[in-house]
């Protein structure tokens, strides 16, 4: 459960938006994703993403149709996030709201912003764990996917509008620190996911250790300039494990990133309260390798849902 009581606190940590990878990130799964979808799903996507208000501004940057079609696809990974932090009149709302669980479509204009983690609960050293919230990234996560497919009876403006955030939240789980909630004696309230620990790495800022992770597949690039990440040093040529990959059950993915949270995430020197502390090398290539191949994973399965979905 996140009660984000500390804001003072994260402004001054923070040195970006709290939101799992930053829009290199997210875009870069996009595209690994893209890359695997099955030619005629690729059209079926194209015909729902039109349906979303900015398909405009995603491809008007593409030399032709065929990129257009990929740039929309890239780019709408990260229209969840967009939603909370420029002038598009969302508004926030409460996990505990009559419309926390709603899938009505683009008539929809709350932000949502508990849809985007599941905290699964734990604690090293037996505080007292509060109530889970009812609303996640999971419980949405199998609405959407249940409502992707024509058969379904949904209606194509409610299945592009889960599409789009179905492009976004799997990436948000395959984020460790989106599947975790920590609370400690020095953080009773619990640590929203990362949110409430601070670190020092080898660039020498503070940071929040959840905005640490968020950045490290990269900031803020076009839909050109994360296919070009992807391709040169990115996770397009990450090998991922089949078997790995057919895993599409939501849950199965936030207690997989649950478990690398606990792993490396909060690995040493990480301790159990907000001061800062300074990352080792080796927690530094730790959790870019990690990153690295979760994306990927994340890739791979968002490719096998909505091949699955939409053939």
């Amino acid at each position: 459960m996140r009660k984000w009581l500390f804001a003072g606190f994260f402004a001054t940590i923070l040195s970006g938006p709290a939101a799992a990878w930053w829009d290199g990130g997210h875009m870069q799964i996009a595209y690994v994703a893209y890359k695997h979808l099955d030619a005629p799903v690729k059209d079926k996507v194209d015909a729902l993403l039109r349906l979303n208000p900015d398909y405009g501004k995603w491809t008007a940057a593409a030399p032709d149709p065929a990129t257009a079609k990929l740039y929309a696809f890239v780019h709408a990974a990260t229209w969840a996030d967009d939603i909370k932090t420029k002038p598009y009149g969302y508004t926030r709302d409460r996990v505990t709201g009559p419309a926390a669980a709603q899938n009505i479509g683009y008539a929809d204009h709350n932000q949502h912003t508990y849809w985007h983690y599941k905290d699964v609960l734990y604690s090293p050293d037996g505080s007292l764990l509060p109530q889970p919230d009812p609303v996640d990234a999971v419980t949405q996560l199998k609405l959407m996917i249940a409502a992707l497919p024509p058969a379904s009876g949904a209606s194509d403006d409610v299945r592009s509008y889960d599409l789009v955030w179905m492009l976004h939240l799997v990436g948000d789980l395959h984020q460790p620190l989106h599947a975790v909630g920590r609370h400690t004696r020095e953080i009773p309230d619990g640590d929203a996911g990362g949110n409430a620990e601070s670190v020092i790495p080898a660039t020498g800022e503070v940071i929040a250790l959840h905005a640490y992770w968020d950045r490290i597949l990269g900031g803020y690039v076009s839909p050109a300039g994360a296919v070009f990440d992807a391709d040169n040093d990115g996770i397009a040529d990450i090998k991922v494990s089949p078997a790995a990959a057919q895993v599409i059950d939501p849950e199965a993915w936030a207690q997989e990133s649950f478990e690398v949270a606990k792993q490396f995430a909060y690995a040493p020197p990480v301790g159990n309260g907000p001061n800062a502390v300074p990352i080792s090398r080796e927690y530094e290539t730790n959790a870019r390798n990690i990153a690295r191949a979760q994306a990927a994973l994340a890739a791979a399965r968002l490719a096998n849902v909505i091949n699955a979905e939409l053939r």
